[in-house]
Formats: structure tokens, C-alpha cells, sequence
């Protein structure tokens, strides 16, 4: 039997010890805390369980962040990708302030975007525009929030890509359209759909940018993360557990199916 090297041992005493840490990291941060969650939600069993999230209130608050969150990554998916587009092919003045906004979404405290928001679409709106405590005011946060993830997933991908090709199929007659069809979007389709699964998954959480301007009124502008908040306020930790549950099932559906896509479509590029 041939015998390991040195080196190889401390390689695979690396790979173990690296696979060990991570293995308890993700159990800490998420393993433990959504197996706590499921716990709660399952207090008083599984007819409990169907009570609390069959609710008249809590049915309504998951359709509305589900509806209103795929509305929001289909608009991201387009949009971010022409921002990406602007900012990665043309140069205009204020190009790189233009850029460093995209990310402000992230640095902002979402509370503080959701004060932002009212200021400007609420009551006594400078620009004349008041959708505060309508659905329309949800939407309005969440693209917001979510604006960065496709703008950012695209990006690199614009800067990778051979523009040869596109000059290429130029010069043997192919218009804007097909060349946007055949060349460039088979390229860009993964990373709008990764783009598109992270603006999903935030959207469906989101919390603090939608607690001031969309006023919180159920079965009208109530969402499931805010409903969550409600059950807690009212000691109801096990349907606060329940939906949250439900919302992370939705998520995690999504996600899995946004990826399985993108796999599909990285091996059909032509």
C-alpha cells in the first residue's frame, strides 16, 4: 500500500479541519436557529400548525409578499440589467456616482430607506407623489432594496463577455435584436437569474422599509414578515413560527428552482 507523504496528511488534516469548521458555522448561524424555528411552529402539532398559518390574516399577508415579490425581481430582472448594461458599456459624466448609489440600498439601515421612502412618496411628498399605505408603496420598497443584487450579478458578467462576437455577427448582417437574443443574453442569463433568486429571497423577508410606508393594514398592505412581528408582539410565538416557516418554504422553492434554470441554461449557451 503506498504510504502518504507529509504533506498529504497535513492536506487532508486541513480539508477535515476546514470541512469541521464549517460544518459547525452553518450550524450555529442557520441550522440550529431554523430547526428552533420548525420547533415552535410544531408546539402544538400539526393541527395547530395548519390553524395558524390557514388564518384568514396570515393567507392574506403570504399572498401579498409573494405576488408583490415576484412583481418586483421580474421588473429587477429587466431593469438591473439595463442599468448594468448603461453602466459597464456607456460612459456619461457621473458614471462612477451613478454606480456607487447602486449600493446604497445596502448601506442604508432598511428602517432608515423605509424613512427615506416616506419622506419622499408620503404625505407632503416633495415630488408630488403619495403612495404611503397603499400596495403600490410595497412594491416601491422592495425595489429598492433589492435594486443592487441583479445590477451587481450582471456586472461582472458585461465585463467578461467578448464584445468580438457581438462585432462579429455585426459585420455578417445580424441586427441589435438578434444579436441581443442569440449572443448576449444566453451569456447573461445565469447571473440574472442568480441575481433574480437574491432579490426574491430579500424581498420576501424584508422588514424594516416596509413597517413605516405601507402602514400595516391587514388584508390590504400587511406582509408576512410584518405579520410575523404582530404574532410576536401578541405572544403568539408559534404562529409567528408558523408563517415564517411558510415564507422560508417559499423561498427555498423559488431558490431551488431558479437554480436548477440556471444550470439548464449555462449548459444550453450556444
Amino acid at each position: 500500500m503506498r504510504r502518504l507523504s507529509a504533506g498529504a496528511w497535513r492536506a487532508r488534516g486541513g480539508s477535515a479541519l476546514g470541512r469541521g469548521l464549517l460544518g459547525i458555522y452553518l450550524s450555529a448561524l442557520v441550522l440550529l436557529p431554523v430547526s428552533a424555528v420548525l420547533a415552535k411552529s410544531t408546539t402544538g402539532g400539526a393541527s395547530a400548525f395548519w390553524r395558524e398559518i390557514s388564518n384568514p390574516e396570515a393567507v392574506a399577508a403570504i399572498k401579498l409578499t409573494l405576488v408583490v415579490s415576484a412583481i418586483v425581481v421580474v421588473t429587477n430582472a429587466v431593469f438591473g440589467t439595463l442599468i448594468a448594461w448603461v453602466l459597464v458599456r456607456d460612459e456619461f459624466p457621473g458614471k462612477r456616482i451613478v454606480n456607487a448609489l447602486i449600493d446604497l440600498p445596502f448601506a442604508l439601515p432598511t428602517i432608515v430607506a423605509g424613512v427615506v421612502l416616506l419622506a419622499l412618496y408620503g404625505k407632503g411628498s416633495p415630488m408630488g407623489i403619495n403612495v404611503a399605505f397603499t400596495r403600490a408603496s410595497i412594491a416601491l420598497a422592495l425595489l429598492f432594496v433589492t435594486l443592487p443584487f441583479v445590477v451587481r450579478s450582471v456586472q461582472p458578467v458585461l465585463h467578461e463577455l467578448d464584445v468580438s462576437m457581438e462585432e462579429a455577427a455585426a459585420s455578417l448582417g445580424a441586427g441589435p435584436a438578434t444579436i441581443l437574443r442569440r449572443i448576449v443574453l444566453p451569456s447573461l442569463t445565469p447571473a440574472i437569474i442568480s441575481g433574480v433568486a437574491l432579490s426574491f429571497a430579500r424581498a420576501v423577508g424584508e422588514f424594516g422599509s416596509l413597517v413605516l410606508i405601507t402602514g400595516n393594514l391587514p388584508f390590504k398592505t400587511e406582509v408576512g414578515s410584518v405579520y410575523v412581528f404582530g404574532q410576536i408582539e401578541s405572544d403568539n410565538l408559534p404562529g409567528a413560527a408558523a408563517v415564517s416557516i411558510v415564507l422560508l418554504l417559499a423561498a427555498l422553492a423559488v431558490l431551488a428552482a431558479l437554480s436548477v434554470l440556471s444550470r439548464w441554461r449555462s449548459g444550453h449557451v450556444v
